[in-house]
């Protein structure tokens, strides 16, 4: 039997009852046999400050983070649209955990799996953040995955009660990024 398939979905977002991390549960429930989806936020992280990092070294929030995210397989990020760009938290989590690491490893993005997701209550989802991560990964080394997009507008009517997705239509879509993502990863070279 063959390990299972480990993806970290990154929500861009603090707020207790993040669409996007909503989505992100799904995910994780929707998963297919063999691949497990973990669930991480950016809250501890501190405002990125050069004169911190000179002081202090990179914070533990931040290499916790980066352990997590070197642990998986792939990454599958789940970014808010503020503003017709991207979430400044999700932006700021990312500088940081592009800095070279205390420990010398392996750079955190470079060669890294990523898919992008996004939900937003307006009507065209996150087509415009999405558009803006592209040359921020591409300047990481990020193998952005583009075999499926997800975009998920008016998401607060696919919202139970509950505060997770409960739209039949939103949880297929969802469910179908990440089998085909989790393949890509599978069978990635």
């Amino acid at each position: 039997m063959s390990s299972p398939i480990r993806i970290l979905g990154l929500s861009g977002s603090l707020r207790a009852g993040s669409f996007n991390t909503a989505a992100l549960r799904a995910a994780q429930r929707q998963a297919p046999d063999g691949v497990e989806v973990d669930i991480a936020t950016l809250h501890g992280i501190p405002l990125y400050d050069g004169d911190l990092e000179a002081e202090q070294g990179i914070p533990a929030p931040v290499l916790a983070l980066r352990a997590r995210i070197l642990a998986a397989d792939g990454l599958l990020l789940a970014t808010p649209e503020y503003n017709n760009g991207i979430p400044g938290v999700l932006k700021n989590a990312i500088d940081w955990l592009s800095r070279p690491m205390p420990d010398d490893g392996p750079r955190t993005f470079a060669g890294r799996r990523l898919a992008i997701l996004g939900a937003s209550p307006g009507g065209f989802g996150t087509v415009l953040a999405q558009a803006a991560w592209l040359p921020v990964l591409r300047s990481l080394g990020v193998r952005v995955w583009t075999g499926r997009s997800l975009m998920l507008s008016r998401v607060h009517q696919a919202i139970g009660e509950d505060g997770d997705v409960a739209d039949p239509a939103a949880l297929e879509n969802i469910a179908a990024l990440v089998a085909a993502f989790s393949e890509s990863l599978r069978t990635a070279d």
